[in-house]
């Protein structure tokens, strides 16, 4: 049985916080549908302590504060949506229509369609995540969408640049220099300045991620993303520095950021607690990801590397970061997750910035039923059918009523008695099942 070296606070704490920031999220959501931009600027104002004449910017507010921009840190946005993009563009090319004729006069298939207008949210309160419009406005250009909203906070007092730059290069139709629920509800929900949208997507803390909960059914959503979680699997092959600084480098995205070692060396976990105490006397964020740690941080000791591999499944964490002797053996048999980040080589750094691949993931478990944000998601596949000959449309039309009056809907099968009269020259009594041609 694994033992727990260092444990996080217990699931009946985690459950009261939840409790209190539903109710929150619910307040809020129904204060800017009863009252629109008002409730949007109040909560703006309140929040981020920013009330701007209009929420969306215009073409030369966005040109000015690109132009704050260093031209090597937009070199550097420029290269990562080039590896974004591509990979997005190679994700979409795997996605075909269909069409076949599945029997004799019956064409079936089906057409891959963008969502019409989506909201991206950028987060940019603690921290201004750039990277996030590359993932959410770039990908969903790339997948057709029409039209993208992006939206971020405001960071120390006005719109940040370099978000600014990453959403304009990355396509955006309209930037709102909005955050929080706030945003969230005034994109899905529309106000008297801002026309909803048909899906939300990008992470969030957990105030974003539940009102994207609530917000799903009135609005599509990519995933409930946040906070951010991350996992080490690990055995001797490497060292506890490496460990720690893995650990708490996605710790410092927030308080609430769970970070868990797994290893099944007694001595490296060990050594990693040290570690960690050692890192985050120099750690320029530590204030946040010590808390983070103290709070969520978690230190398994498994038997051997199946159990290793039965604690990574049942975390299912959103990042996992493999470093062991045979990787392939995690990367191979591992299936709840957000994504995995094979050997010491590549980190979650890598593939929250810049190598390609969407950082949008699924956490609180949720990989055990979804992937994360991909080009994939602002497609719809819509599918339809076609009969082209009387005689198909006679022979699929007599089982289809008997099948209907098996299960008692009448009207159903009478929908198919029309077509076996009109199309097969059949009397068929109405409301009654077609009858076999040996009957």
């Amino acid at each position: 049985m694994a033992k727990i070296l260092k444990s996080g606070f217990d699931q009946g704490q985690i459950k009261a916080a939840d409790q209190k920031v539903r109710q929150t999220v619910t307040d809020i959501l129904a204060d800017v549908e009863a009252r629109g931009d008002e409730a949007a600027r109040e909560l703006s104002e309140h929040f981020d302590n920013w009330s701007p004449d209009s929420f969306r910017m215009t073409e030369d507010e966005i040109a000015d504060a690109i132009a704050k921009v260093d031209e090597r840190d937009l070199e550097d946005i420029r290269y990562a949506q080039s590896q974004i993009r591509y990979f997005a563009e190679q994700q979409k090319a795997c996605l075909k229509d269909l069409e076949v004729e599945t029997q004799p006069g019956v064409i079936l298939g089906h057409r891959n369609i963008p969502v019409s207008a989506v909201g991206c949210y950028i987060p940019g309160g603690k921290y201004p995540m750039i990277a996030s419009a590359h993932m959410s406005v770039l990908t969903a250009k790339v997948a057709g969408v029409k039209r993208v909203v992006a939206a971020a906070p405001p960071f120390e007092g006005l719109p940040h640049p370099a978000i600014v730059a990453a959403m304009h290069y990355a396509g955006a139709d309209e930037i709102l220099v909005l955050g929080g629920v706030q945003a969230m509800a005034a994109m899905a929900l529309g106000t008297e300045s801002i026309e909803p949208v048909d899906m939300l997507v990008g992470p969030g803390n957990m105030f974003v991620a539940e009102a994207k909960r609530q917000l799903f059914g009135q609005v599509g959503i990519d995933l409930l993303a946040g906070p951010t979680e991350t996992m080490v699997i690990a055995d001797d092959s490497v060292d506890a520095e490496l460990c720690a600084i893995d650990l708490l480098g996605q710790a410092e995205h927030g308080p609430t950021s769970p970070a868990v070692l797994i290893t099944d060396s007694e001595t490296l976990a060990n050594e990693v607690l040290a570690a960690v105490e050692e890192q985050l006397k120099v750690l320029p964020t530590a204030e946040v990801a010590a808390q983070a740690w103290r709070d969520y941080g978690q230190v398994i000791v498994c038997r051997d590397r199946d159990e290793m591999l039965e604690q990574a499944e049942e975390l299912a964490f959103e990042h996992v970061q493999v470093m062991t002797r045979e990787p392939d053996f995690f990367a191979d048999n591992l299936n709840s997750y957000g994504a995995l980040f094979v050997g010491p080589r590549t980190n979650v750094a890598f593939g929250d910035k810049v190598i390609g691949t969407n950082h949008t993931l699924p956490t609180r478990r949720a990989g055990r039923y979804t992937g994360g944000l991909w080009v994939g998601k602002f497609i719809k596949t819509h599918t339809y059918q076609r009969i082209t000959t009387d005689e198909a449309s006679a022979r699929v039309g007599a089982v289809a009523s008997r099948l209907c009056m098996l299960e008692g809907f009448r009207g159903h099968a009478e929908q198919a008695n029309a077509r076996v009269r009109r199309y097969g020259n059949r009397d068929v009594e109405p409301y009654t099942a077609a009858p076999r041609d040996t009957d």
